[in-house]
């Protein structure tokens, strides 16, 4: 039952953030993107990451989203917003986009995933009882990744300083 919850819930990711891609309207996308972001929580659930599904919910969905939602809504340009794209790099893309499919098919179907250390290890805690995976990611993130945790919340500072930066200045015609 539950491969078969992945794999509905993979589909859905997959279509989802394809349909993000390829729509001309940017509501609709941004509809799909929900669609796409939601059933990546659904896959945090069924992996036993409990923390990651609700931060996943908290911040993407419930914040990010919503912000490109308020953007799109109360931006001057009319009812319906459509994307014109006119550039030359499709068929390179196509291919390049291919390519990498290819090698990731590849890559999944030679990797024997039973071996993998991790997932031994996560299946003695669903067979033993539920851990919470918060204590370990709090850990974590003070002690072997106190640097990058810092790093990234820096990265966040400037993007943000740049943003206040470009919208408050007047447009020159």
């Amino acid at each position: 039952m539950v491969l078969i919850l992945f794999y509905v819930f993979a589909f859905l990711i997959v279509g989802s953030a394809l349909l993000v891609v390829f729509m001309k309207n940017l509501l609709h996308a941004a509809f799909m993107l929900l669609i796409t972001l939601l059933s990546l929580a659904a896959v945090y659930v069924l992996l036993f990451a409990d923390f990651l599904a609700v931060t996943q919910l908290m911040v993407y969905v419930g914040g990010i989203l919503v912000l490109i939602l308020f953007g799109i809504m109360l931006s001057n340009k009319g009812d319906n917003i459509f994307i014109k794209s006119e550039s030359s790099n499709g068929v390179p893309g196509a291919l390049l986009a291919f390519l990498l499919f290819g090698g990731l098919v590849y890559v999944i179907t030679r990797t024997h995933f039973a071996q993998l250390p991790w997932l031994r290890h996560s299946e003695t805690i669903a067979s033993t009882g539920v851990k919470s995976t918060l204590h370990g990611i709090g850990i974590n993130l003070m002690t072997n990744f106190a640097l990058p945790f810092e790093v990234a919340s820096f990265i966040l500072l400037i993007a943000l300083m740049g943003a206040a930066f470009i919208s408050s200045q007047t447009k020159i015609k």
